[in-house]
């Protein structure tokens, strides 16, 4: 499990952390059953609170991508392709309306914005 927290980012961390976690599962780098470390292992690792990762967990969970057993730890949740594609589809979307209202209050038209996504998909 990689985790990389930017100080620079306008994302709150258990933000970021929950992005990267789900990105992985979502990805199948964090496979079913795989048991996620320890929470104040990660808190030390990463230089952060442990209630930021608790957050992040919680969030996690929320969503459908981890679960908790008591007195083990947490756990990527057993899902189905359809169910990834899903959630992949489910965050992307809800990521994109919100950087799309903000390109629209700057006033850039649809095809600003469709060269601005291509622009930075290719290069």
């Amino acid at each position: 499990m990689d985790i990389v927290i930017s100080p620079t980012s306008d994302d709150p961390i258990y933000q970021q952390i929950f992005d990267q976690v789900s990105a992985q599962i979502i990805k199948g780098q964090l496979p079913s059953g795989f048991c996620l470390p320890p929470i104040r292992t990660i808190a030390k690792e990463l230089r952060i609170s442990v209630i930021t990762i608790k957050r992040a967990w919680e969030e996690l969970e929320r969503a459908g991508f981890i679960y908790t057993m008591v007195g083990k730890g947490c756990f990527v949740a057993l899902l189905s392709t359809e169910t990834l594609q899903g959630k992949r589809s489910l965050l992307a979307n809800e990521k994109l309306s919100k950087d799309i209202e903000y390109y629209k209050s700057l006033g850039l038209t649809l095809a600003e914005i469709v060269a601005l996504v291509k622009r930075n998909f290719e290069g």
